[in-house]
């Protein structure tokens, strides 16, 4: 590989941002220091930002390549590929691909493409196809009747790393206002008289009662002795903060309330909110802002969730608006999911560290991603 000189950039650090140079070699960060060179092939980068490549625990953003219009289901391995050349692009370094495994819907895109979605990350991995360092996590909708099923075949790849535990009944969690979950499934062309959604409802709580306590304590047994971690979803109210901290989930994702937000901040688990709730201000359902718990410090990580390049925008905004300085800001998106998640090599611009490395020109408080090495090599 060769070197890498990146100088005239301002570099987020752990606790400051450094006017200097960041010279990296064979994929890994040798120096960070104070003051530009003029070494040859240094790449002048007229006083723009330098922040660590940035990782994404939970994306959606796959699904919208393999289903581009409603009815119309894409090839796998182009979908894969244009959802990593979008991420790169966004800045993002390392990404999570989340797989729903399993929905409440009978016929559902999710469970049509789960099998070969998962095939055609792991042929873009092995084929160096892909830009960004692409990891699964798996989304397991515990009322699905078929859960263990189709996960079972998906978790002894070493890059399932990452397991959700899901319910999406209504009623309850996302969608405890049962006309937030009318409304969300209208716009998938699902309509109901009051009687056809009183059975939706009736028929989708008794799927529950019957099949997603066994599926939960079957997917714990099953993540035993893996290398993986868990989340939570949705937590709505303390009893569910605290029943997943008894089962051993360490991350808790987008509580809905303050009330979950605080109870995951009392016990330990990290929290990681969506960043276009920040970008957009609040929730698109009516759930917790996002910037409310940055301002009172309940906020740990940002997941792009179904738009890439609200990550970054996400943690400026940080910055701008819940007045975080600019290390704390960025590393909702680096360092810290990187640690949530096992990573010791990445996440920071220090010697040691994996050369990923994201330059970026504010405009405003829009950041503009210019240039993406990943592992020290240009992806974008």
């Amino acid at each position: 590989m060769n070197d890498l000189a990146l100088t005239n950039a301002r570099i987020v650090l752990d606790d400051s941002v450094m006017h200097g140079t960041l010279i990296a070699r064979n994929g890994l960060i040798r120096r960070v220091e104070e003051g530009s060179t003029q070494a040859p092939g240094a790449i002048d980068c007229d006083g723009d930002y330098l922040v660590p490549g940035l990782v994404e625990l939970h994306t959606d953003n796959l699904e919208k390549h393999l289903m581009p219009r409603a009815g119309v289901i894409w090839p796998s391995i182009p979908a894969v590929l244009t959802h990593d050349a979008q991420v790169v692009a966004a800045g993002i370094t390392t990404v999570f691909d989340a797989l729903s495994v399993g929905d409440l819907e009978e016929e559902s895109v999710r469970i049509e493409t789960l099998r070969s979605t998962y095939d055609a990350i792991l042929q873009g991995q092995g084929s160096g196809a892909l830009r960004a360092d692409h990891w699964i996590h798996l989304r397991c909708e515990l009322a699905y009747p078929r859960l263990m099923t189709a996960l079972e075949p998906l978790m002894d790849h070493a890059s399932v790393r990452l397991l959700s535990l899901m319910d999406h009944t209504p009623g309850q969690r996302q969608y405890r206002d049962l006309a937030q979950y009318r409304k969300y499934y209208s716009k998938h062309h699902m309509s109901w008289t009051e009687d056809e959604f009183a059975e939706v409802v009736k028929r989708r709580t008794e799927q529950q009662a019957k099949y997603s306590a066994a599926h939960e304590q079957a997917v714990l047994s099953l993540s035993r002795g893996r290398n993986v971690v868990l989340a939570s979803h949705d937590d709505t109210d303390v009893r569910q903060v605290e029943h997943a901290h008894r089962i051993g989930v360490t991350i808790s994702e987008f509580p809905t309330t303050h009330e979950a937000a605080d109870a995951a901040h009392a016990r330990g688990l990290r929290t990681v909110m969506g960043a276009p709730n920040v970008v957009r201000g609040g929730s698109h359902s009516g759930n917790v802002a996002a910037l409310e718990l940055a301002r009172t410090d309940r906020l740990d990580m940002l997941s792009s969730d179904y738009v890439p390049a609200s990550l970054l925008h996400g943690a400026f905004l940080l910055h701008t608006q819940a007045g975080w300085s600019m290390p704390r800001a960025m590393a909702t998106v680096s360092r810290n999911p990187a640690r949530a998640l096992g990573f010791e090599d990445r996440g920071q611009l220090q010697p040691g560290m994996r050369a990923d490395v994201v330059r970026v020109r504010a405009m405003g408080d829009l950041p503009i991603v210019r240039n993406v090495w990943v592992n020290g090599q240009r992806s974008f």
